[in-house]
């Protein structure tokens, strides 16, 4: 476990705590919010919606009623939430934490959230209904990867961000460069509001690839087990859900969808889902890994008594 550098005590103290999916994130808050004055803030983008519990692993009832978690089912499945809504609610949930002298405990794994409340967001024009239109078309004409190939040419570096097999940011990248005529990146380059908190950072860190590869698979096999396909089969039955909302390109969630079409049988829905769900873990440890100023816990033997100390430390 290694340490973060701590700064100045002049501002009010933050607690991140970041990992890939399945790495113990849960686990490890609800041991610090036992044991110090914290709120738990969630730094993930499917949490927000309701109607999504099973495969999202959401805690338990009884868990959110002993650790209330913060931005947990405050949208409906046919609502967007952008890394911008974020980092207004998270803001304005660490203030009244603060003001009530306790410490927000931000947790999650979207990173792209954690980016956005440290460094600000720049000034991006709002969505456009029919450009969107006409690069999703574009889209099923020739293929995401094309799409993809066309933002290298157009934008080189927002293009090594931003995975291929994640329409939503490439469209959206593509989008940028069409409203103003710049690259995304040359516009994400510019003036931030930094973070007004000293912060902890804590990244839970797997060091065995394969041990995390089991726990996907089980913990997939889990939801499977408590119901997952059920759950989907109701967001399917209401009529007014599809594979273009960002709550249904949910890892685990287009997976089912297409099985309950009869696109994929079983297995392949299975086989499938552990694959993304390991795609996404890879993802995320790149981010993590590219994180220099943390404190970095073993996620495969979280020694609970060493982050106690560096938590008790920084507060």
């Amino acid at each position: 476990m290694s340490s973060a550098r701590v700064p100045s005590k002049s501002l009010p103290p933050a607690i991140l705590l970041m990992g890939p999916t399945a790495s113990g994130k849960t686990e490890l808050a609800l041991e610090l919010a036992r044991r110090f004055p914290v709120e738990i803030i969630s730094v993930d983008s499917a949490l927000v919606y309701r109607g999504m519990d099973i495969g999202t692993a959401k805690p338990s009832s009884m868990i959110l009623n002993e650790y209330p978690h913060h931005l947990i089912d405050i949208l409906d499945p046919t609502e967007s939430y952008s890394a911008a809504s974020f980092r207004e609610d998270a803001l304005r949930l660490m203030r009244e934490i603060s003001e009530a002298n306790r410490i927000p405990l931000l947790v999650g794994g979207t990173f792209l959230y954690f980016k956005a409340l440290e460094s600000g967001l720049s000034k991006l024009p709002p969505a456009d209904q029919a450009v969107r239109d006409r690069i999703k078309q574009e889209a099923e004409s020739q293929g995401w990867q094309a799409m993809h190939r066309e933002l290298e040419r157009l934008d080189p570096v927002a293009s090594r961000r931003i995975h291929p097999n994640d329409p939503q940011r490439v469209q959206r990248a593509l989008e940028v460069i069409q409203l103003t005529g710049k690259p995304l990146s040359n516009l994400q380059s510019g003036e931030r509001n930094p973070l007004p908190y000293r912060l902890l950072r804590i990244g839970l860190i797997p060091q065995n690839r394969e041990l995390l590869h089991q726990q996907i698979q089980f913990r997939f096999e889990k939801m499977l087990s408590e119901g997952l396909i059920n759950e989907v089969k109701d967001l399917y039955q209401r009529g007014d859900l599809n594979l273009s909302l960002p709550s249904m390109r949910a890892v685990g969630y287009r997976q089912v969808w297409h099985y309950l079409t009869g696109e994929w049988d079983r297995q392949t829905m299975i086989d499938k889902a552990i694959v993304a769900t390991r795609q996404l873990a890879k993802r995320q440890m790149t981010w993590l890994r590219a994180d220099s100023n943390m404190m970095r816990v073993n996620a495969d033997a979280i020694d609970l008594s060493k982050v106690s100390v560096q938590v008790a430390q920084f507060i």
